[in-house]
Parts: C-alpha cells; structure tokens; sequence
C-alpha cells in the first residue's frame, strides 16, 4: 500500500510541473523601444579589405562573436576544444587595437562554470558578447545533460575591457528544468538600457525565442519566435520595427527564414522566406549605420559551408543583392561558417568566422568596398 500510495505522490508533482509549465510565462515589458540605430561615421572610409587568423589554440575553434568597447576596442571570443562537444572546450578571449589582435586567454570553462553556479556542467559552446558603457557581457551555452538539448545560459560580466570576469550566473529562462536554451547571435540594445538577446529552443522540438535581460543581466520577458527559427539574428530597424532571420532546420533545399517586429520586440510575426538558400548552417544580420542590412551566409545550395558571402538590402530586408564573396573553396567539404558581424565606431565593418573550424578568422572591410561588387 505505502509504494501505491508513495507512487501517486510522484505522479502528483509531475502532473502539478506540468501543468505549472504549461501556464508559465515570463513577466512582460510594457512598450519596449529598440535603442536608436547608429549613426554614419563623419567621413566615409577608403574601401580596403584587409583579413587575418587568430593563433590556433586548440584542435577545433568554433562559435565567434563580436563587441566594441567604449574606446574603440574591438573585442572576440569563442570556444575551443579537442571537437565540437568535447569535455575540455573553453571560452577564448582576445581584443584588438591598432590592428592587432592580444595573445587569447581563456574567460570560461567548464569548472569554473560548474563552481559559480553549483549545476552540473558537462560542456560549455556558444558564447554571445555585448558591450553596454563600460560592461562587457558575456552570455555563453551550458549543457548539464545529454547533447545540445540539455542546455542553458550562464552569464559573465567584466568592467575593465575583459580582464577579469565576474563569476558565471545561470539564467533562469524556465520554471521547468530550465533547459533545451541556447544562443548563438548578438543582442540588440535596448532603450531601456537592458537587451533583446536572440535564442533558440531545442527540447521538445525547436523554435526561436526573444529573451529581453536588464542591464544587470535578468531575464524581464521571454517570447516564441514563429516557425522552426533556428539561431536567429536581429537587426533593429528603427525604435519599434525589427527583422529576424534565422538558420533553416533543412539540410537540402532550406532558405532563409525571416520574422519581424512592429512593437519593439514584444510579439514577431512570420513572414516571407528569403529566396536565399541555407542548407541547415549558421548566418548573421547587421543592420549598417547606412540603414542598410548586411548579411553574411553560407547561400549556395549544394556547396554546404564551403562558400561565405555577404548579400546587402536597402529597403528593410524586403529584396537583397549579392556582395563581396568572402570564401570559395572547391573542395566542398571545406569549412567557412558561424559569421560574426559587427560595424564599428569608425563605420568599419569587422566579419570573423570558422576557418575550417581550427581556427578564427577575421575580415575587416568597408561598406563603400561592398557597395563596389553588388550584382
């Protein structure tokens, strides 16, 4: 009798968490305003390209992202390991000023992750950085069970350019298990001070998410993304209207996914596809100080992530035109994928991305030297 009864008890809490998901809902945030697009640089700059490597630091680099400090700072990090998923994969760290990158240091780990926070740590991937005044954040993947499936977000400040971090802090995206969360792409800053930080869902099925933090880090309001929006990138147009884009699940025959915004980010709507090819790999958006959007892709069907290119819109993402192509391998099974974009305070755009996933590499370009090969 006592198991009979000790059973209906655990099915009891289960139904009860269950249903507690169900309902659940992140608090909202009443007339949230994307903060005001950057402005042009004063004067234009010539149109160079110029490209380099970071060092190699470990068999597999992977996942790069991009910030600009206060001064002008250019700021990376990534993950690197043995392979993609390995046990011993860290968080990478290096800036760059006056054209050279500083030696990488480590910012993460697994232990150090698994101390602050006092969860099970089993991997770390993705991380996010964004530079607010004189904060860096940086939002990076955690997994505590199985594969990507079971991860979440960890969350580590630093107040003197990445020189020391703060202990990492779990976010709190889920009333239950608070698991299945990543990221991947920047966020957008917030007139509010705090961020729309772009995720993706991926227990029970997969979908996008707009998670809006604080600028202490904590999560106001979280909201679906329509459709099977996978690493979505945001780019805010003006103070209320945003357009979303985002991998496709489709290893062949995928394109481009788009949403968009009218209401600062607080609901999205699926719209159009682009007629843009993705066969299932990692992109990113930027909205240029132009006003234009700058899209970096891995877009033609049938080569996988052997060619990356940019593709440039003038009139909100409705149509694009193909730019500058930034890699073209004829061995197909070569590797050039997971871009990173940032424009920075000088008008220069910064592109880094896997360079065959050994190492990270970097491109910096004007957008006069992109305008010049449009077709």
């Amino acid at each position: 009798m006592s198991r009979s009864i000790d059973s209906e008890k655990v099915l009891a809490v289960f139904f009860f968490a269950a249903l507690a998901f169900a309902f659940w809902r992140a608090p909202s945030v009443s007339n949230p305003r994307f903060a005001t697009p950057p402005q042009a640089a004063a004067a234009p700059l010539p149109a160079e390209y110029e490209s380099d490597r970071l060092p190699k630091v470990a068999p597999f680099s992977h996942a790069s992202t991009l910030a600009e400090l206060a001064d002008g700072q250019i700021t990376l990090a990534w993950y690197a390991g043995t392979a993609e998923g390995a046990t011993d994969a860290e968080i990478w760290f290096s800036t760059r000023n006056g054209g050279t990158w500083s030696p990488p240091r480590v910012i993460a780990t697994r232990a150090d992750t698994a101390a602050a926070t006092g969860m099970v740590v089993h991997k770390i991937g993705n991380p996010v950085l964004h530079a607010s005044g004189n904060r860096l954040h940086l939002w990076y993947v955690t997994v505590s069970v199985g594969g990507w499936s079971g991860a979440s977000i960890s969350h580590k400040t630093s107040d003197n350019g990445g020189l020391t971090w703060s202990p990492a802090a779990r976010l709190v995206t889920s009333p239950l298990f608070n698991m299945g969360t990543l990221v991947r792409t920047s966020p957008v800053a917030m007139r509010d001070g705090g961020v729309g930080l772009p995720a993706y869902h991926e227990m029970f099925g997969q979908h996008g998410e707009w998670l809006r933090i604080d600028a202490a880090g904590r999560v106001l309001g979280k909201v679906r993304i329509p459709g099977s929006a996978l690493q979505p990138a945001v780019a805010a147009i003006d103070g209320k209207e945003a357009l979303l884009l985002a991998r496709s699940a489709e290893k062949q025959n995928g394109v481009v996914i788009a949403d968009t915004s009218a209401d600062g980010g607080a609901s999205w709507q699926l719209a159009k596809p682009l007629p843009i090819a993705n066969d299932n790999t990692s992109l990113n958006l930027l909205r240029l100080q132009s006003g234009r959007l700058l899209l970096a892709a891995n877009a033609i069907r049938g080569r996988d992530r052997s060619v990356l290119q940019f593709f440039l819109s003038d009139d909100k993402g409705v149509s694009w035109k193909k730019s500058r192509v930034i890699e073209d391998d004829p061995d197909v099974t070569a590797e050039y994928s997971y871009p990173a974009l940032l424009q920075a305070s000088d008008g220069r755009i910064h592109l880094t991305y896997s360079y065959h996933t050994k190492v990270i590499a970097h491109v910096s370009i004007t957008e006069a030297a992109l305008l010049e090969v449009l077709h």
